[in-house]
């Protein structure tokens, strides 16, 4: 087994393939030790010390590194437990957390209203077809969190979330994108 490394537009992050599936749907993120006791791999690379963040994609994990870790030393460390897991078969889950849910990943949107479903279904299909898959190819995700007076609430997740460019992507890109397919939005803000 080959496992692939890319970097990210986060200095702190690196994404890695392991050429296989890694999410059957949806993603997750883990923030710390006790989220990251749901999934034996989170749980094995947050043990090494030096991660900070690790998120699950489709095809992808994406680990973040804290401030002034070297990734020469932490690489090659962060693939032998990646080669470990995906070669034992290992499940991504522990058993015990089926039900576990990542804070944040599955809140209830910030109440939208009904009279704006059309402007929303506009604005989820934008992001499911057009801004999360260039999102993932940086190692991360953005979640729709509400929708309110003109104002789109996303929450960036993975390598993106703690990316230094991170604010001028939702700003610049994700912000004009939509505006330009759906005028009734004025603004985009970090949820």
């Amino acid at each position: 087994m080959f496992i692939e490394t890319e970097t990210t537009p986060n200095p702190a992050s690196l994404k890695f393939l392991p050429g296989q599936q890694v999410m059957p749907a949806g993603s997750r993120e883990f923030t710390n030790d006790e989220e990251a006791a749901a999934s034996p791999l989170a749980e094995a690379l947050f043990s090494l010390g030096d991660v900070t963040n690790v998120f699950f994609g489709r095809d992808f994990i994406a680990v973040t590194a804290g401030e002034g870790v070297d990734w020469s030393a932490l690489k090659p460390q962060v693939v032998a437990i990646l080669l470990d897991h995906f070669i034992s078969g290992a499940p991504l889950f522990a058993a015990a957390s089926a039900d576990f849910k990542v804070p944040g990943e599955d809140d209830e949107d910030l109440g939208d209203a009904p009279e704006d479903a059309d402007i929303i279904d506009q604005i989820k299909d934008l992001l499911e077809t057009r801004i999360r898959p260039a999102v993932a190819n940086d190692g991360g995700d953005v979640l729709y969190r509400g929708y309110r007076e003109g104002v789109v609430f996303l929450k960036m997740q993975g390598a993106c979330s703690g990316c230094p460019s991170s604010s001028a992507t939702l700003k610049n890109g994700i912000e004009s994108l939509i505006k330009y397919y759906v005028p009734e939005v004025t603004e985009v803000r970090a949820a």
